[in-house]
């Protein structure tokens, strides 16, 4: 009885670290904006990236418009390492590890994405970084505890906003990029759609945490709670679908290069990236993701998708990109993952089936249809943004581009397949709502399976088509963009 009391406690701790505060009030987003702009000690660094966005305005280029532009600028920063040692404040931490991720991937990448716009090709990166800019990058990702490359979190999306109208919300057109690397609107909304849709992450999380205490409580249905994780899931994947709207894909390799990673990628950095006077060896991480977001693997780890990951190289990708998150989000998930085994061996779904909580098992399934639909969207923005851009095989975070998602896809669809089964065991729900969930995913299960049987037997094919693939959505009835 201590060891459940134990993990149910700590799964409602504060976990933070002064700029993240994963809880009910503020979700996955940052306690309060960013800073905008560094402190004034650090205007040298600033002002190199103030100015280095291929397009900084419409009769004004920056250093990454021109071959080479970036060099002499980023050279002759002074080397604030002393400086930044003494830095306690998390803000300015925070500011500081996205202002040295963001040089760092422009001086290192620049030669790659000046190849793309002669010939389409990702050409050659730079792999070796100067100590005025490594030596302090490396300390503030220390401070911080995490790895010296652009992230999602303190970096390129979560810690990369600022309003343009402050009385406005986090809506993706009030909100704007404080470091960018095109300069063109196509960037920002790409990366501050994620912003948007995590405006609903505080419902999200807090819904997670009140079925937890619910059911250690010893509640025999949550029902209404698992409702309201599946109504903020479906607000959340409305807003997504503004991706089609809030960047274009046609645009994407504007910026792209410069988020890769160098895990994954021997074609542009070799054995990896040499941090002067740091380390000895090359060092080689993984790039920004959309994949290092934390909705969905909350919702993996709270839905019970865990227990259907295949056992191959592609969930260890997966598993590997939790160790590219701030501490506290992994003490997180960590916990989560605990407290879940804790109230049953197999989860959340486990207990419904328990305790013969057919609402809740309906709800458990629009919320599995709910993350379908989001790793779906994911793999449409991968076969239009990505696959219709370029033949390079690798994603920003270094894993396969054509097969990674659809592993995860599978995994939703074999626990959907299961909890319909579970249902159809216990009976009909006493709720119009519920049923007529379950009643709807009988009958597009089917479709869901067809889709990605159809896309990976196309792929399978090694002179596929990306449109051929894109379009099996519009026949089975999941086109996004429509």
């Amino acid at each position: 009885m201590f060891k459940l009391k134990q993990t149910f406690m700590s799964i409602l701790s504060n976990y933070t670290d002064g700029f993240f505060n994963v809880s009910a009030e503020h979700g996955f987003l940052p306690v309060k904006a960013p800073l905008i702009k560094l402190p004034s000690i650090y205007d040298d660094l600033q002002a190199v990236l103030d100015n280095m966005p291929v397009v900084l305005n419409e009769n004004d280029f920056g250093y990454l418009n021109t071959e080479d532009g970036i060099v002499a600028p980023t050279l002759a920063i002074k080397n604030h390492l002393t400086t930044v040692e003494k830095e306690e404040d998390i803000f300015v931490l925070q500011a500081l590890f996205r202002s040295y991720s963001f040089l760092a991937s422009a001086y290192l990448l620049e030669p790659s994405f000046q190849q793309y716009r002669k010939d389409g090709k990702y050409g050659k990166a730079r792999n070796f970084l100067p100590a005025n800019i490594a030596q302090p990058f490396c300390k503030v990702a220390d401070k911080l505890n995490v790895f010296a490359w652009l992230d999602y979190h303190y970096a390129y999306s979560l810690g990369n906003y600022q309003k343009l109208n402050e009385a406005g919300d986090l809506n993706w057109e009030n909100i704007t990029m404080c470091n960018r690397f095109s300069g063109q609107p196509d960037e920002v909304g790409f990366i501050m759609l994620h912003v948007d849709i995590n405006r609903f992450s505080a419902n999200l999380v807090g819904t997670v945490m009140q079925t937890i205490q619910a059911l250690h409580g010893g509640a025999q249905t949550v029902g209404d709670l698992l409702e309201k994780n599946w109504a903020t899931m479906k607000q959340m994947n409305e807003r997504r679908k503004e991706m089609w709207k809030a960047s274009r894909w046609q645009r994407y390799n504007d910026f792209r290069i410069f988020i890769m990673g160098v895990k994954g990628n021997t074609e542009l950095f070799g054995d990896g990236v040499v941090y002067e006077n740091v380390w000895e060896e090359p060092k080689a991480f993984r790039g920004q993701t959309g994949a290092q977001d934390d909705i969905i693997p909350m919702q993996d780890i709270f839905s019970g998708v865990i227990f259907y990951y295949p056992q191959n190289e592609l969930t260890k990708y997966l598993l590997d990109l939790r160790l590219y998150r701030p501490t506290c989000v992994q003490d997180f998930f960590k916990d989560l993952e605990n407290s879940m085994k804790t109230l049953h061996p197999k989860g959340l779904m486990g207990k419904l089936v328990e305790n013969k909580d057919v609402t809740g098992l309906c709800y458990l399934l629009g919320i599995l249809e709910e993350i379908y639909h989001f790793r779906n969207g994911h793999w449409q923005f991968v076969q239009k943004y990505i696959m219709a851009n370029t033949k390079y095989a690798m994603a920003t975070g270094g894993t396969p581009i054509t097969s990674w998602i659809p592993n995860q896809i599978l995994s939703v669809i074999r626990q959907m397949e299961d909890v319909v089964t579970a249902i159809t065991a216990i009976g009909a729900s006493d709720q119009n709502e519920a049923n007529s969930i379950f009643e709807k995913n009988i009958k597009l299960l089917p479709t869901k399976k067809g889709l990605i049987d159809g896309q990976l037997a196309l792929i399978h094919n090694n002179d596929f088509s990306a449109e051929a693939v894109f379009a099996l959505n519009q026949k089975f009835g999941y086109d996004d963009t429509k």
